[in-house]
C-alpha cells in the first residue's frame, strides 16, 4: 500500500467489532514501530501499558471520553468497544516535557494498525487520576493519552470543508462518520520554488 493510501485509511475509528481479538504479539509489533520513532534529544521517554483481554479492557473503558463533537453519543456501546488499548506514558525521570514524541510514536502505531487491517483512535480526554488508581500507575509516569484499537465497525469519509464551513465531524442517519478537512489551498501560505 502506498504511503498516501495508508495515511488516508488511518482515520479515528470509534466503533469496532468487539469480538475480534487482537493478541499480545500484535500489540508488541506496534510498539516496535513506536520504538523506532524520532524522539527529541533521542531521550526516548515513552512507556506503554498494553491491554488485549476483555477483562482489562473493561477496566480501561470507563475512564475514556469519546467524540466531543457528538454530544448525544456517549461512546461505543456493547459489541462496538475496542479489542485492545495502549496507554501511552511519559517517564518523568527521563524528561519533563514530552513534546511531539507521543504524537509521532502514536501515529506510527496507528499506521501499523491500518497495515494490519485494524483501526484506532487516540483518546486525549481521559480521567487520568482514576485510570492511575485503577492500574496503580506510579506518579513517575505522566498519562499522555490512550490508543483504542480494533477491527473498525464504521465507515469514515473525508470531505473538503466548503467556504465558511464547519470543521466539526458528524454522523449521518446511516451512521457514516464524516470528517471535514480544510482544502490544500488554505494550508499552503507560500511556496518558493518551481
Amino acid at each position: 500500500m502506498e504511503l498516501f493510501n495508508l495515511v488516508q485509511k488511518c482515520r479515528s475509528y470509534r466503533r469496532f467489532e468487539e469480538n475480534y481479538r487482537i493478541n499480545k504479539e500484535t500489540l508488541v509489533d506496534l510498539i516496535k514501530l513506536a520504538r523506532l520513532s524520532a524522539s527529541a534529544g533521542n531521550l526516548q521517554p515513552l512507556k506503554y501499558i498494553l491491554s488485549c483481554t476483555p477483562e482489562t479492557n473493561r477496566r480501561i473503558f470507563p475512564y475514556l471520553h469519546w467524540a466531543a463533537y457528538l454530544k448525544d453519543w456517549p461512546g461505543p456501546g456493547e459489541g462496538e468497544r475496542p479489542a485492545a488499548y495502549i496507554i501511552v506514558l511519559g517517564d518523568k525521570e527521563i524528561a519533563q516535557v514530552f513534546g511531539v514524541d507521543a504524537g509521532i510514536a502514536s501515529q506510527n502505531i496507528l499506521l501499523g494498525a491500518v497495515e494490519k487491517g485494524l483501526g484506532g483512535c487516540i483518546i486525549g480526554s481521559v480521567d487520568r487520576d482514576e485510570l492511575r488508581q485503577e492500574f496503580k500507575i506510579s506518579e513517575r509516569f505522566e498519562i499522555l493519552h490512550v490508543i483504542a484499537l480494533g477491527k473498525p465497525k464504521e465507515t469514515v469519509v473525508i470531505e473538503d470543508i466548503p467556504p465558511g464551513g464547519d470543521i466539526r465531524y458528524w454522523r449521518d442517519e446511516k451512521g457514516v462518520h464524516h470528517v471535514p478537512k480544510r482544502p490544500l489551498e488554505e494550508l499552503i501560505l507560500s511556496c518558493f520554488g518551481e
